[in-house]
């Protein structure tokens, strides 16, 4: 299991339960890096000044506001720091309101909570109060350096805690042109309506989140991976084209599924190494008697001058 990501207290009365937070959901996003073209070679962000065009060093950086366009008003860390919400270690349950009363638009981020040792008991008791009488807890938690609203909600065996938007972060209806009135305005008459809801029964079944799949990410998978074998495939021919003719300063294998091509390379180098030196012996044989000739003329020349 994942490490938690916060511990502490669920506190509402005089009850407190003793939780563990894990994330409730887990990313299956396929994450590309940027390369260049060219060489294949990793691509780096850097903090660059828009001025000089020089790259910035951390210690130089600094937050800030612009309130005006090309002005800013510089913000100190000791400020920031102070301004930060103080850490708890308590999720505090403010109240209790209905769940269905709580727009699907206001959830964010889903997590689990998890009994410490010893708190199955009031976890439970929680959990089922909540359920028989059809309340979510709404609360204010820290994690790591901010203050989030929450809702406390059971689900299944589990109670969650699901983070929620503060008002301001959401956008209002009435921000869009939004066709408001009754049906019989948009000339919509009830058998319109009767034919459309016997439509929707047609099609209505129990909600099962395994029924659906994420087509989008299993083709974009079945690409990368037919992609990866392609290339995989490319550096073992390439690895099998110099075993038969080995090359100097070959590198190392840089997965543990070519350790084999490696030392069959190896092995082929040095029978080629050897192939060489005994190939090397003849050469010599060979270019003494190539030699011979010239040192006979050379004899018959000097017996010319000596007859002259």
């Amino acid at each position: 299991m994942a490490r938690p990501i916060w511990t502490g207290t669920i506190s509402f009365g005089l009850l407190n339960v003793p939780v563990q937070l894990y994330s409730g959901e887990r990313s299956v996003d396929l994450h590309f890096r940027l390369l260049d073209s060219r060489d294949k070679s990793p691509i780096r962000y850097e903090r660059v000044s828009a001025e000089t065009g020089k790259e910035v060093a951390w210690k130089d950086i600094v937050k800030a506001f612009e309130y005006r366009k090309g002005n800013y008003a510089v913000i100190d860390e000791k400020q920031l720091r102070k301004a930060a919400p103080e850490a708890t270690q308590t999720i505090d349950i403010e109240t209790f309101v209905d769940r269905e009363s709580v727009q699907a638009s206001y959830y964010e981020k889903p997590y689990v909570l998890v009994p410490m040792k010893k708190a199955d008991k009031p976890y439970v008791l929680l959990r089922e109060t909540l359920k028989k009488t059809g309340k979510v807890g709404i609360a204010k938690v820290v994690i790591r350096t901010r203050q989030y609203l929450a809702m406390l909600l059971p689900d299944g065996a589990a109670l969650m805690l699901n983070l929620l938007r503060f008002p301001q972060e959401i956008v209002a209806h009435d921000e869009f042109k939004l066709p408001e009135g009754k049906p019989a305005d948009f000339k919509i008459n009830a058998r319109e309506i009767d034919m459309a809801a016997q439509l929707i029964e047609s099609m209505s079944v129990e909600w099962n989140p395994e029924d659906y799949k994420d087509d989008f990410r299993d083709k974009l998978t079945a690409i990368v991976e037919k992609m990866v074998k392609e290339q995989s495939d490319d550096l073992v021919a390439e690895d099998d084209e110099e075993e038969e003719q080995p090359s100097k300063g070959k590198g190392k294998a840089t997965q543990p599924d070519f350790m084999a091509l490696l030392k069959q390379s190896i092995a082929a180098k040095g029978q080629s190494q050897k192939t060489g030196r005994a190939s090397r012996s003849p050469s010599r044989r060979r270019s003494t008697h190539t030699k011979a000739p010239a040192k006979t003329a050379s004899k018959t020349a000097t017996s010319k001058r000596k007859s002259k």
